[in-house]
């Protein structure tokens, strides 16, 4: 499980996401945040709980892209 970070950037009222997936909410949150001030068009904001494998990390204002993991 992960968390992701969705937005909605127009009129059309969709939640909308990338390939981004965190393992906290928080960092998900910050992201978001993060997305929205550097995106004039942000509307809302949100953090949801992904099936999909954490990939990344959100450190100092910075995405980490991690290494995958073999099973």
């Amino acid at each position: 499980m992960s968390w992701k970070s969705e937005v909605i950037a127009d009129s059309s009222g969709q939640w909308v996401g990338n390939g981004l997936r965190f393992a906290t909410q928080e960092e998900a949150k910050a992201y978001g945040q993060d997305l929205s001030w550097r995106w004039t068009a942000v509307r809302s904001v949100r953090e949801t709980e992904s099936p999909e494998p954490v990939q990344n990390e959100f450190k100092d204002g910075k995405v980490i892209f991690l290494a995958p993991t073999c099973a």
